[in-house]
């Protein structure tokens, strides 16, 4: 542990609690989506809230997948383009954007490496959830905030120019050893504190928590072993070629959500098409034609 501190996640949440504000629209939007009585007038206000993620939402809209060949200015016009349904997915991918694109020195990732794991795993956390009839949204959002006390504390670190290096050995320990070892504590109870500043529910902080152990947990026991399978998704996803990926967990490990391993096998391939669409979207000029011939059987209904 670093010599003469005694830190707490409390602590490192208190310095950086001023990371990008983006988050702190998911909660609020989740109650909006979750209510068919609210007029999409709502929800464009709540999205203009941040200057970040409004910018976001337009590039989206804006994208080849959506625009269709024509361009919109507004956050109105975006948000009405994408359609009700889709609008938390986009506002998701703008939060990732907003907080999960950056290099973090301490764990050795890189910015394009930390929104690859992050989206990775939402969509895998989306996919468990429709398999094991939990809620998608919930999962989604889980998923796609899973490592963000990474980022709280590779923001301290770098506040506080503190040497500290962190040694990831992989799924499913991760950095747990070299965390504990330096600060007293895991990148998992820092994301949990943080979530909870930002106002999320326990049910989004609590699996964030418990992401390493996840039948520690009594109340939020089966959303914490989705986010740990959705993990070995996004693991395997982001191996890199030629790589091994991670061993599958044991069935034992699964027993909560009522799936086997295989399922994790078979989604891995899945959630690898489906990001080599979405950077498709995003890579794409605004105006151009998707090529979908080049992903056979690939599911356009993102």
């Amino acid at each position: 542990m670093i010599a003469g501190t005694a830190l707490s996640p409390e602590d490192i949440v208190r310095e950086v609690r001023h990371l990008p504000s983006a988050p702190k629209v998911l909660p609020r939007l989740k109650q909006l989506l979750s209510d068919g009585n609210s007029a999409m007038h709502e929800i464009v206000a709540l999205v203009r809230l941040d200057p970040g993620i409004a910018a976001r939402v337009l590039q989206l809209a804006n994208s080849a997948y959506f625009s269709k060949g024509t361009r919109c200015f507004t956050v109105d016009e975006a948000v009405n383009r994408v359609g009700y349904e889709q609008v938390y997915e986009l506002v998701a991918y703008a939060v990732a954007s907003q907080v999960l694109v950056r290099p973090l020195t301490v764990y050795s990732i890189e910015a394009d490496d930390l929104w690859r794991m992050s989206v990775s795993c939402a969509l895998a956390a989306e996919a468990l959830a429709e398999r094991t009839n939990q809620d998608r949204d919930v999962a989604y959002t889980t998923g796609l905030l899973h490592c963000v006390g990474m980022v709280a504390i590779d923001e301290w670190a770098l506040r506080q120019a503190r040497p500290v290096v962190l040694k990831n050995n992989g799924f499913p320990r991760e950095a747990i050893e070299s965390e504990r070892a330096e600060l007293g504590f895991t990148q998992a109870e820092t994301g949990c504190t943080l979530l909870k500043h930002w106002g999320f529910p326990p049910s989004i902080s609590e699996p964030v928590r418990w992401q390493y152990t996840p039948r520690a947990t009594a109340s939020q026991a089966r959303m914490a072993t989705l986010l740990f399978a959705a993990k070995w998704v996004r693991s395997a996803v982001c191996t890199p070629e030629g790589g091994t990926p991670p061993a599958l967990p044991e069935a034992n490990q699964l027993s909560a959500l009522g799936i086997g391993p295989s399922v994790l096998s078979a989604l891995a391939v899945e959630i690898t098409a489906r990001l080599a669409h979405l950077n498709t979207l995003l890579d794409a000029p605004a105006g151009d034609v998707v090529d979908r011939s080049r992903f056979p059987g690939q599911n356009w209904d993102i």
